[in-house]
């Protein structure tokens, strides 16, 4: 698939990404991909390549651009490695929701102005950080935000926490898929419970399940990828932004 470098204006700077599109002719809808924790890298290109495969043009920002220059992590051992656990908190530490709505309103922007692009909605997806990012992101920009999909996404709906996206459901207008991970301490079925009573009472089209497979399940290089899950999820997608997009 063409796949170009690009740079992204945003609220503090400029995000480095890649913008990756189908082999046929344009324009194509477009969509936004937010990575999880570990951050841009090329199991990331490869999963926009096949997103774009399926006729999108589709952006993938580096959500860390704030921090300038950053090492890329192994993810086989981030979430071992207490330094290397630090040095990702660090990193995340400045995406604030605000940050995180102001940050999507520019890739939005950055996607909707290109050539390549038709409509005046894009779909997003994020991938556990990222999942919770497209969730906030859908919250912020309204109606440009047609569908929102978090893959094995964490945090999204917390008591307590004045932070959690299902506070803010009434402010969605996308159509909301949701896919969890089995025993994951980060989005457990209790929290998926208060996430489909916030969506629901806000009257908006959602869905929630939980797939049989551990978190991180569609990320090629995670030690927990689940080849049939990540096959569901890309179906999943599939459907979401063709009837949305």
């Amino acid at each position: 698939m063409p796949c170009l470098d690009v740079q992204i204006p945003a609220a503090d700077g400029h995000s480095n990404g890649t913008l990756h599109l189908p082999e046929s002719a344009g324009p194509w809808p477009g969509v936004l991909v937010f990575p999880d924790a570990g951050g841009v890298r090329e199991t990331f290109r490869e999963l926009g390549d096949r997103l774009a495969g399926m006729g999108y043009a589709v952006l993938i920002p580096d959500i860390y651009y704030r921090a300038g220059r950053w090492t890329p992590f192994d993810v086989a051992t981030l979430f071992t490695d207490d330094n290397e656990r630090a040095r990702m908190r660090g990193l995340v530490a400045p995406l604030t929701n605000e940050a995180i709505i102001a940050d999507a309103g520019a890739y939005r922007d950055f996607l909707l102005a290109r050539p390549e692009v038709t409509g005046s909605a894009i779909g997003t997806t994020g991938y556990c950080l990222g999942g919770r990012m497209s969730l906030i992101a859908a919250t912020g920009l309204g109606h440009t935000i047609a569908a929102a999909a978090s893959i094995h996404g964490g945090r999204l709906a917390v008591t307590g926490d004045p932070s959690s996206p299902h506070l803010a459901a009434d402010r969605i207008t996308a159509t909301v898929y949701v896919a969890g991970a089995q025993d994951d301490g980060s989005f457990t079925a209790e929290q998926a419970a208060l996430l489909e009573g916030a969506l629901t009472s806000a009257g908006v089209d959602h869905t929630i399940e939980f797939y049989p497979a551990r978190h991180g399940f569609a990320v090629p290089d995670n030690p927990t990828y689940d080849s049939a899950a990540s096959d569901r999820h890309w179906a999943a997608l599939r459907e979401l932004y063709r009837a949305h997009l």
